[in-house]
């Protein structure tokens, strides 16, 4: 059973979006054809945005009368929203289609995007399971391949699941026997999935189809395996807005209707909060993580299933303000990944029928490093620790006795070593920067690490360096932050820069390869990535200096590396870019209403924008721990101050700004970016494209199909290089080597 951490978050850790998945181009940006400010501003202004109608509604927070003229955008599905979309994507693909090089940076990044890319392999009896994406397809496939055999044969093709390649494979979860494999599909990017079954003896689908799936997986035991779902959304309620309440556990039976299936735990007094099913790899403990949707943690409750399906749980945890992962059992006493008075985090040992805390006993207690991750496979554990944001990867005894590190090839991330009780070998993935990801096989015996597959790609990492420098926050806080840009580039302050963070729930930014970052690469540019409070990789209390009511930090954290970045000569705020994902929109929302000045352009994508409504939203109760609610009056207060919608304030000369979403994100939903735009544009009188780009039939990221990737970093490069006055290729350059 591999350590399982419930997503407290449900926000995509845009780092996602940022490994898009290389190149090499003569020329630098620096260095190619510029274009002065008088004239960017005459070329660039958008003459007329579409008009937004105001409302006088207006809500009442402790007192406090809040106006929000844009409500109206919160229905998706009204005729003015559609409308307002259509015209709003008209005024944006009006304006990208001028740019004179937006074509080749398409052109080109399809072509760099064109190569093998492999998933990390699972080996289920005498076969290996992985997915690989063949270049340009959408999605990538799920391939087996009998071990010592090279033929490789095609499982399941999510290109074929829809016809425009946005139905994604969003989970893949075998039997112990490795006769069955339940598997989760999700369309045009929603968090909703459905459950299906594949027979792998006879490679044919069963007719089990489980719908209204949400952070679920498939634990199996027996005949079947547990899952978690909602109701189905009642008359009139929107699926992809409706607020997601009552979350459940069930017990399907393989061959049986979703109708028959066996409710196994609800809370019927709490409406709010995750119960996620797992068990270990005997099938003995069927374990139910729990959160309240209040604070940070998580409760477990543990059944025997020895016993009978019917037996009473016990719960390991007192309450919610701690984080506890099972990662298998010894001998009827289970393993436990636990910040419990470890907020670096440790492994204890915890007998089931004596759950109390002073019962537990420590296996791999916390260490000077952050421990992410445990496997218990072969009768090994291997750890996963982050030192200053990078992998250290250590195996030890299942008693816990050091035995050897596990030498990687460079400072990055390393992930995968999941298997079996009874496995000899285990497999993991390696990324950098500079590094493309590349597959590796562990020999659990003798310690040594051989290539299973390495991705042929254009692109030569020699060119390029890799540097962690730390920097002074506002607070005089020490922060990391990973530097990347091409050999004997001159630190002349008049390097284009793409400076992207994320600083919150508990997620690591960590180094990793990047197919889309390389075109901003190979053309002289510098990649910037911070570890902002908030983040996972000093352990909680790191996590927490970035929560409410200090989430101030992070944005100060931000602002301070784009300060760092112009005092040491990497570039200027005319030549930086600031982007973010989800809870990184919100950060550059925070960051360009606060210090406008400090970049030329922002890129906030899918970003929790109104912080007084967001909890109101399918399942945005969820992150009322790391920012606070404005049901409560001194939450209310700290909320206001930064909200990037309600801090946008008319005459201020805003950074030139493309805003992105799509219109089936069912996580951060899209009113939040609509609302924000129609605000921004009806109070910019300057000069700067204020603009928003809505993806149609996608949503928060994963899943997004190749072609909308590729088409969606073609345009977040061309407005970036023509808001700073750059072309990539200058007068006369070609394309590629």
């Amino acid at each position: 059973m591999r350590t399982f951490r419930l997503p407290a978050v449900l926000l995509l850790s845009s780092a996602a979006a940022l490994s898009a998945c290389t190149a090499t181009v003569p020329g630098s940006a620096s260095t190619a054809s510029s274009v002065t400010n008088a004239s960017l501003a005459a070329r660039h202004q958008v003459t007329g945005y579409p008009a937004a109608r105001k409302s006088n509604h207006t809500d009442d927070y402790h007192g406090t009368p809040v106006t929000d003229p844009y409500h109206w955008l919160e229905d998706p599905d009204s005729p003015e929203t559609k409308a307002w979309v259509t015209a709003e994507n008209k005024v944006t693909f009006d304006y990208l289609e001028k740019i004179p090089f937006r074509d080749q940076i398409r052109a080109r990044l399809t072509q760099m995007w064109n190569y093998e890319r492999y998933g990390v392999p699972q080996r289920e009896g005498d076969y290996l399971y992985y997915q690989k994406n063949d270049g340009l397809q959408n999605q990538a496939v799920l391939y087996v391949q009998k071990v010592g055999e090279e033929k490789e044969e095609v499982l399941l093709d999510p290109n074929k699941f829809s016809a425009d390649g946005t139905t994604a494979l969003s989970g893949t979860y075998f039997s112990p026997d490795h006769r069955y494999l339940a598997y989760a599909t999700s369309g045009g990017g929603s968090d909703w999935q459905k459950l299906h079954v594949l027979d792998l003896k006879t490679r044919q689908p069963l007719k089990d189809e489980l719908e209204w799936v949400k952070v679920s997986g498939a634990a199996w035991a027996g005949n079947g395996f547990y899952y978690s779902r909602y109701d189905a959304p009642k008359a009139g309620e929107h699926q992809l807005a409706g607020k997601n309440e009552f979350h459940k556990v069930y017990f399907h039976q393989l061959g049986t209707p979703q109708s028959a299936d066996k409710l196994v735990y609800e809370d019927a007094k709490m409406p709010l909060g995750f119960r996620y099913a797992g068990t270990t790899d005997d099938e003995r403990f069927l374990v139910i993580y729990l959160t309240d949707g209040k604070a940070d943690g998580n409760r477990l409750l543990v059944r025997d299933l020895r016993n009978s399906r019917s037996a009473s749980f016990q719960a390991i945890g007192q309450n919610y303000e701690h984080n506890h992962s099972v990662i298998g059992n010894v001998g009827g006493k289970l393993l436990v990944l636990t910040n419990y008075q470890a907020p670096r985090y440790r492994v204890v040992l915890v007998d089931p029928v004596k759950p109390q805390e002073t019962n537990w006993r420590d296996v791999l207690p916390q260490a000077e490093d952050k421990l992410e991750e445990v496997a218990q496979v072969g009768g090994k554990l291997i750890a996963t620790y982050l030192k200053d944001a990078s992998s250290a990867v250590k195996v030890y005894s299942a008693k816990g006795e050091f035995e050897r590190d596990v030498v990687l090839p460079a400072l990055g991330t390393a992930s995968g070593f999941g298997g079996r009780p009874n496995s000899r070998e285990v497999y993991y993935a390696f990324t950098s920067f500079a590094y493309p990801t590349t597959i590796y096989r562990y020999d659990l015996a003798s310690g040594q690490s051989t290539v299973f597959r390495k991705p042929t790609v254009d692109v030569n990492p020699d060119d390029y360096v890799v540097q962690q420098m730390f920097y002074a926050s506002k607070d005089h806080t020490k922060i990391p932050m990973f530097i990347v840009h091409r050999k004997g580039m001159k630190l002349d302050g008049q390097n284009p820069t793409y400076l992207y963070g994320y600083g919150g729930f508990n997620v690591s930014l960590t180094p990793s390869f990047s197919i889309a970052r390389m075109l901003w690469l190979e053309n002289g540019g510098v990649l910037a990535i911070p570890n902002l409070r908030g983040g996972g990789e000093y352990g909680e209390a790191w996590h927490q200096a970035g929560m409410t009511p200090r989430k101030q930090n992070v944005f100060d954290d931000f602002i301070a590396a784009a300060e760092y970045l112009t005092i040491q000569s990497y570039t200027t705020p005319e030549r930086l870019a600031i982007a973010g994902g989800s809870n990184g929109g919100l950060l550059v929302g925070a960051t360009m209403t606060q210090r406008p000045d400090v970049a030329r352009v922002a890129f906030p994508a899918v970003g929790v924008m109104d912080m007084l409504r967001y909890q109101k939203f399918t399942i945005g109760w969820n992150w009322v721990p790391e920012y606070g609610t404005a049901d409560n009056y001194e939450q209310f207060q700290n909320l206001y101050k930064f909200s990037p919608l309600h801090n946008l304030r008319a005459g201020v000369e805003y950074p030139a700004t493309l805003i992105t979403t799509a219109d089936h994100d069912d996580r951060v939903v899209p009113a939040h970016s609509f609302k924000f735009a129609a605000t921004l544009q009806a109070m910019y009188s300057g000069t700067e494209p204020q603009l928003i780009r809505i993806d149609v039939n996608a949503g928060h990221g994963a899943g997004k199909s190749t072609k909308l990737l590729i088409e969606e970093w073609a345009d977040i490069w061309s407005f970036a290089y023509y808001n700073m006055g750059l072309n990539p290729y200058g007068k006369g350059q070609p394309l590629a080597k």
